[in-house]
């Protein structure tokens, strides 16, 4: 049986497994899914030997998402624009590394909420791993334009001259949070670390255009600091990063399967606290 799994340090809390092996069911895959908890400076080692054992590909979480775009041996486009690999496919002459953060975060946007990216203007929070992984995905929905905004202004100074062949004529900006004042977006989507903290990035008031959506990459019970911001702020739409979650796992078992799963019956299942 062809064997996935999803490593990283820690790993007990991963909802990969779950939602893969939902995945396989429902796709009629034969196929095994499991957690490994890799040694914080045995990342390679790890990898090295789940593929020599039937293994077919890797999910990558944290803190190794950086080595293992140094491990694998052939990048996708958007694996090369994050800088960092989330996924990974093992092939008879070497690893391939891809990045389906971003996929997955559009999907869950356009399809399962139903929020068009196209001719918005987008506020991308953080200039971190997260932020560099969405920002070639939310560029191929053709924004009105796109203002990437960090603590650290020159972050994400760096981040929009790294984009800025890829963005063509769109719009593509750098800024600090307090420079933002003034200013309204249609969708704003949180990829700092703050929640992390039960903090929400301090933004000025009046970003949130009438009908826009507030997305937090982040998710748990209940509103995010970021996201109950939003609600007071007036946001009409609030979404946190589960769905990102269920999307980004469904590209990745496409990527290794050749079949899309439905993730709507998944996503609806963990919303519940259901095993799905």
């Amino acid at each position: 049986m062809d064997r996935y799994a999803v490593v990283g340090h820690p790993i007990a809390h991963s909802k990969s497994p779950l939602i893969h092996r939902a995945f396989a069911r429902q796709t009629g895959q034969a196929m095994s899914y499991e957690a490994l908890l890799a040694p914080l400076d045995g990342f390679a080692a790890t990898v090295r030997a789940f593929g020599e054992n039937q293994g077919r590909g890797m999910n990558v979480t944290v803190p190794f998402k950086l080595e293992a775009h140094d491990l694998a041996t052939e990048l996708t486009e958007r694996a090369r624009a994050a800088g960092a690999v989330n996924t990974l496919v093992f092939r008879p002459k070497g690893v391939l590394g891809d990045n389906t953060d971003g996929a997955g975060l559009v999907r869950d946007i356009t399809k399962n909420l139903g929020y068009a990216l196209n001719g918005r203007r987008v506020l991308l929070l953080g200039a971190g791993g997260a932020a560099r992984g969405t920002i070639l995905p939310l560029l191929g929905e053709r924004p009105a334009g796109l203002v990437i905004a960090n603590r650290t202004v020159a972050r994400a100074e760096s981040l929009a001259e790294q984009f800025s062949q890829a963005a063509g004529a769109i719009p593509l900006a750098a800024s600090s949070f307090a420079g933002l004042a003034g200013q309204t977006f249609d969708v704003i989507i949180n990829a700092t670390a703050a929640s992390l903290a039960n903090e929400a990035p301090p933004l000025p008031p009046g970003l949130y255009a009438p009908g826009a959506l507030a997305y937090d990459m982040m998710y748990g019970k209940g509103d995010t600091p970021f996201l109950a911001a939003a609600r007071q702020e007036g946001a009409a739409k609030l979404a946190d990063g589960l769905g990102m979650l269920v999307e980004q796992a469904a590209e990745s078992f496409w990527l290794w399967r050749g079949v899309r799963p439905q993730t709507g019956p998944v996503l609806e299942a963990l919303r519940a606290g259901r095993t799905p």
